[in-house]
C-alpha cells in the first residue's frame, strides 16, 4: 500500500564539512572531498567525489539515514550470538557497496552511468530505510493489529518520497528522482537487469547480509564465495518466458560455468542460515515475548487503560500505540527506545506487561516446544526409503501439526480469555531457491551459462533442485506453567494415536 502522508522534521539536515565547503565554491568539484568509510566485512566503502556519489554521502547525515544505528539487523539474535548486535546502517551502507560492484558489471564505466542505474543504486542504499525496532518482530505486530506504519516498506516508502531524504535526492538529482527511487523499492520484484541488482534472489541486499550475519554472529558455515561470483557475472539475454518464446527477451545477470559450485554453496549457505541463525528457537522466542507486549500494550491503551502500561504518556512508544498511522510517531521508535523502556514497563501494573518486560530485560525466556521435531521422532525415517516415502512421510508430519496446532491455538485462545497463561505459536517456512514459476520472470533466477546454453540454478544442481523447505512448528509456554504442558502433550498424543 503506498502512504500518501507528509510530514516534516524541523532541524536542518547536517551536511558533512567537506561538502559544504564544495557547494560555498559554486560546486567546484575539486574543493569537494571523497568520503571513506571502514566497514568490518568490506573493509573501505568509499564515496567518490562525483555529484551522485556525494549526495548518497550526504543522505547518510539525514535524521532518517542516521535513525537505522540504532535498529539491530538481527534484532534479538544477540540473545544468542552476542556479538551480532550490528545496525541496519552498517547493512545499507554495505549494500550500496555490493550494488556498485554489480553495477560495474552492466555499465562497465562508473562515470557513464545512466539515471536509471543512479535510481537503482540509491535504492540499494535507502531499502531499509523504514525498518522498525527489531525489524521484523515489529512488522509482526503490524500485521496483527492492521497498523501500516509498523510495516518497513510502508514507512521507507513515505520517507523516501517526503523526507529530509527526499529533499537531498530532488534538490541534486532531479524533482521526481526521490517519487523514482521510492517506485523501484515498492514493486519488489525486478523490472529490468538494473532493478535486479536492488531486488532479486541475487542481489546486493542478499549479498551483503548473508556475509555480514555470518561474520557478526561468529557461525563457521553458510560461507559465500563472493569474490569468485563477483568475478565470474556478465550480462546475458534469456527469453521473458520459458514457455513462451513469442514473450521476447530480457537482459539479466548471468553467471559463468566457472561459478556453478559457487552459486551452488550461495543457495544452500542461505538455506542454513534459517535454521542456524534466523530461526534459532531463542531468537524466535524472544520475537513472540516482544510480539505480545506490543500487542499487549495496544490493547491496554484501545480500552482506555494507559495507566496499567507503566510509561509515561509521551514515551514514544505510547505516542505511537496511541496513534500508529502518523509515521512522526513511528520514526520515534527504535531499539534504544525499547531497551530504555523496560525498567518502566517491568514495574506496570498489568501482570503481562510486567512479566514479559522483566523476562526480556533478564533473558529470562519461555521454554520451547518444537512440535515438528517432536512429530518427526514419532515418524522416523526408515531405512530403504525413497523419495517418494520421504515426501510422504514430510506430508503426514505436516498434517498432523497442522491439526495440532489448530487445536492448539483455539485452546489457547480460550485460556487467552480466561486469563491463564498465554501459548505463543511460531510457525514459518522456508524454500531453498524460489523457482520459474514462483517467481515468474528470469530477472529472479540465478541463470548459469553452460556453453552457448543459459540455464536456471535448479535445472542443473540436482541438490538445489531436490532441496526440501525448511518448517518450523513450535509453541512457548511459561516454564511454570504445568497445565499448559500438560495439554499440550494430550493434543499431541490424541493426533498421533499415541
Amino acid at each position: 500500500m503506498r502512504s500518501t502522508q507528509s510530514f516534516s522534521i524541523p532541524d536542518e539536515v547536517e551536511i558533512s564539512d567537506s561538502l559544504i565547503a564544495g557547494r560555498a565554491l559554486g560546486g567546484m568539484s575539486s574543493q569537494v572531498k571523497s568520503q571513506r568509510i571502514r566497514d568490518p566485512l568490506h573493509n573501505l566503502i568509499e564515496f567518490d567525489v562525483d555529484q551522485f556519489e556525494q549526495t548518497m554521502w550526504r543522505v547518510l547525515q539525514t535524521r532518517p539515514f542516521q535513525r537505522l544505528r540504532r535498529i539491530r539487523q538481527l534484532g534479538f539474535s544477540e540473545f544468542v550470538f552476542p556479538g551480532a548486535t550490528h545496525s541496519r546502517f552498517a547493512h545499507s551502507v554495505g549494500v550500496f557497496h555490493i550494488a556498485r560492484s554489480l553495477m560495474t558489471i552492466i555499465e562497465r564505466d562508473p562515470s557513464k552511468r545512466t539515471h536509471q542505474s543512479h535510481v537503482a543504486l540509491a535504492a540499494a542504499l535507502v531499502h531499509d530505510l523504514g525498518h522498525g525496532m527489531f525489524s521484523h518482530s515489529f512488522e509482526d505486530v503490524g500485521k496483527q493489529l492492521n497498523l501500516p506504519m509498523a510495516i518497513h516498506e510502508n514507512v521507507s516508502d513515505a520517507l523516501i518520497r517526503n523526507s529530509e531524504v527526499s529533499e537531498v535526492f530532488n534538490s541534486e538529482l532531479g524533482r521526481s528522482f526521490s517519487d523514482e527511487v521510492a517506485d523501484v523499492i515498492r514493486i519488489k520484484k525486478p523490472g529490468n537487469l538494473i532493478d535486479s541488482v536492488v531486488s532479486s534472489q541475487f542481489d546486493a541486499d542478499r549479498l551483503d547480509y548473508m556475509q555480514r550475519d555470518r561474520l557478526m554472529t561468529g557461525i563457521q558455515g553458510s560461507g559465500v564465495d563472493a569474490t569468485w561470483i563477483l568475478a565470474n557475472l556478465e550480462v546475458g539475454t534469456v527469453p521473458l518466458n520459458a514457455d513462451e518464446e513469442s514473450a521476447g527477451e530480457v537482459k539479466t545477470l548471468v553467471l559463468g560455468p566457472k561459478a556453478f559450485h559457487a552459486a551452488e554453496h550461495y543457495v544452500l549457505s542461505l538455506f542454513q542460515l534459517y535454521p542456524n541463525v534466523y530461526l534459532h528457537k531463542t531468537t524466535r522466542g524472544a520475537e513472540k515475548i516482544f510480539t505480545s507486549l506490543i500487542v499487549r500494550l495496544h490493547s491496554l491503551i484501545e480500552s482506555g487503560h494507559q495507566s496499567a502500561c507503566g510509561l509515561p504518556d509521551l514515551h514514544p512508544l505510547m505516542l505511537f500505540l496511541s496513534d500508529p498511522g502518523k509515521i512522526e510517531n513511528a520514526i520515534l521508535l527504535d531499539d534504544s527506545v525499547f531497551w530504555g523502556s523496560l525498567f518502566f514497563l517491568s514495574q506496570a501494573k498489568d501482570r503481562l506487561v510486567s512479566e514479559y518486560a522483566t523476562r526480556l530485560q533478564t533473558r529470562r525466556l519461555l521454554k520451547c516446544i518444537d512440535l515438528r521435531r517432536m512429530i518427526e521422532g514419532r515418524t522416523p525415517i526408515r531405512r530403504g526409503m525413497t523419495i517418494d516415502d520421504r515426501r510422504e512421510r514430510e506430508a503426514r508430519i505436516s498434517l498432523s501439526v497442522k491439526s495440532i496446532l489448530k487445536e492448539l491455538e483455539e485452546r489457547a485462545a480460550h485460556r487467552k480469555k480466561t486469563g491463564g497463561h498465554e501459548i505463543l505459536i511460531d510457525e514459518y517456512r522456508r524454500s531453498p531457491y524460489k523457482k520459474f514459476q514462483d517467481s515468474q520472470t528470469p530477472l529472479n533466477q540465478i541463470l548459469i551459462r553452460k556453453g552457448n546454453e543459459i540455464e536456471d540454478m535448479a535445472h542443473l544442481s540436482s541438490v538445489v533442485f531436490g532441496a526440501e523447505s525448511f518448517e518450523i512448528s513450535r509453541v512457548y509456554v511459561s516454564e511454570d506453567d504445568s497445565e499448559g504442558k500438560s495439554m499440550i502433550l494430550q493434543i499431541i498424543d490424541k493426533s498421533t494415536g499415541e
